[in-house]
């Protein structure tokens, strides 16, 4: 009871200091109207928003001006499916955090698919944190079919494989053997179909690890001591596109990996700071067409309502 009383005062006082802060600094900017967010043809038979590392935070005002400026431009998108979060919704896993973004994209008509980061339950004991990111999850889809943190599921006949850490670890993720058991069944189940895997963590060694987070370790800003296994697993089937956060890597060299005859995209940081891209600025994701023979990940600045074609990923379907 006390808790609760708790997050409510603090989620009114945040929303408080928002709007103060909003009438100094000018308000929340709105994106451009001129190029909204729409398929680019016909023909697809999936489209849906990816974006990762929104960490909403009910103490860093700053940061919530660029997820208001991103939720406008995706609220007003046309022909959207879905939209998947890739890990670290929030910056502390908190209850107010979650109903920040439930406040700002909920409500849309589309499936949300979001795997868990390591700031979304880092800070509480694991069955409370892992409890507490499923009821958001549900929240968003309006039902409760989310009860784990790895599962399965078909939008429009193209299936989605979420992975989530089994325990409590502060920047890594654990999959634990049965887990990683259970996601080589679905990926053999699918008989080489496309399929779009998703953690918060990338592989070890990729997509600019461990340089981009400034250590030696070779399992730096990974996945973690499961890496070997997962990228051994992710290798053994065609059509097989790896989808994960957390580096906060702009745009630019470090997006996209070939790796073991399977593809990866790192999606860069929703509101955080981008860094090590060519474009590095707040806002960014992709919205993805999926045709019968390729996916196209179409590169956009959500904050100002931009596409920026040099940075799109074409991946063709075997």
């Amino acid at each position: 009871m006390l808790d609760t009383l708790l997050s409510k005062a603090v989620y009114k006082l945040f929303a408080l200091v928002f709007s103060l802060y909003c009438s100094f600094a000018g308000g929340v900017v709105p994106p451009s109207a001129q190029a909204p967010i729409a398929p680019s043809g016909s023909g697809a038979k999936l489209v849906f928003a990816a974006i990762a590392d929104p960490q909403v935070s009910n103490y860093m005002p700053g940061r919530y001006v660029y997820f208001k400026e991103a939720a406008e431009d995706l609220c007003a998108a046309k022909g959207l499916d879905a939209m998947i979060i890739a890990g670290d919704i929030a910056e502390n896993g908190m209850p107010e955090e979650f109903q920040l973004f439930c406040d700002e994209l909920g409500g849309m008509n589309l499936r949300y698919i979001a795997c868990v980061g390591n700031h979304d339950i880092r800070l509480k004991p694991y069955s409370v944190s892992s409890k507490r990111f499923n009821k958001f999850v549900n929240t968003l889809n309006n039902n409760d079919d989310a009860a784990c943190l790895h599962h399965s599921e078909f939008v429009n006949g193209v299936k989605f494989i979420v992975l989530g850490s089994d325990r409590t670890e502060f920047e890594e993720s654990y999959l634990s053997d049965e887990q990683l058991t259970w996601l080589d069944s679905e990926l053999a189940a699918q008989k080489g179909a496309l399929t779009f895997v998703m953690v918060h963590q990338p592989l070890k060694l990729t997509h600019g690890l461990p340089d981009v987070w400034n250590s030696p370790i070779d399992s730096a800003g990974s996945v973690g001591d499961q890496s070997d296994a997962l990228r051994e697993i992710l290798g053994k089937y065609k059509n097989v596109i790896f989808l994960t956060g957390h580096e906060h890597t702009g745009f630019g060299q470090y997006s996209y990996e070939k790796i073991d005859g399977f593809d990866s995209v790192n999606i860069p940081s929703l509101c955080c700071n981008n860094a090590d891209g060519d474009y590095n600025e707040h806002g960014l994701g992709y919205i993805v067409e999926v045709y019968d023979s390729s996916v196209l990940f179409r590169a956009r600045d959500m904050c100002k309502g931009l596409w920026l074609t040099d940075y799109d990923i074409k991946i063709n379907i075997d």
